[in-house]
């Protein structure tokens, strides 16, 4: 009997250690900063089957010239939520569209991350000194950041003419912060975090 039972805990044993299946996925190749992927960003992990996000994305797919929506460590397995595309939009709520917006000032876009909530005013290119009236407004409210992309020519995007972020807008939305951006120099408050 004594040796049956040791017979199985060495069994026992032996399927504890067995290690958990792997499974392939694409992970950062370094630190990647947001911005336009190439082949050479990339690079094949293999993790445990149980600890693959959702989402994650496979060896095969198609990924080179899209968008990374935030900064990624290296390692960091990809998925479709980090990319810009529908299922990152569809992430933050039905009905929205990912609206790029330039603002003017390139130096407070530098102080957004991904997932921030801001509101974006207008402001008359120009105006009459004397009337100390800006023309300012209100053309977007409590919107989400979900990207700060680098153009794929520069190391940034923040530039002389402004900064561009990407924000999870209504319709309605995208409309007013086309027509502001046709004339008006676009500019942004952060909200505070609720806890």
């Amino acid at each position: 009997m004594a040796v049956v039972l040791a017979a199985m805990a060495a069994g026992s044993i032996g399927l504890a250690m067995r290690p958990a299946p792997l499974t392939e996925v694409l992970a950062a190749a370094r630190d990647l900063r947001a911005g336009t992927l190439t082949a050479s960003d990339l690079t094949v992990a293999r993790i445990p089957e149980a600890t693959v996000p959702d989402g994650a994305l496979r060896p095969g797919a198609s990924v080179a010239g899209r968008v990374l929506a935030a900064p990624a460590r290296r390692g960091e397995p990809l998925t479709d939520l980090r990319l810009l595309g529908p299922a990152l939009v569809d992430a933050y709520g039905p009905g929205l569209l990912a609206t790029p917006v330039r603002i003017t000032d390139a130096g407070s876009a530098r102080l957004l991350r991904v997932g921030d909530v801001i509101d974006v005013i207008a402001a008359a290119a120009q105006w009459d000194d004397a009337a100390l009236d800006p023309r300012a407004a209100t053309v977007a409210q409590a919107v989400t950041v979900v990207a700060l992309p680098r153009s794929a020519d520069s190391a940034d995007s923040m530039t002389e003419s402004g900064a561009l972020v990407v924000l999870a807008t209504t319709p309605e939305q995208a409309a007013r912060l086309a027509r502001a951006g046709t004339g008006s120099r676009l500019s942004i408050t952060i909200h505070g975090h609720s806890r």
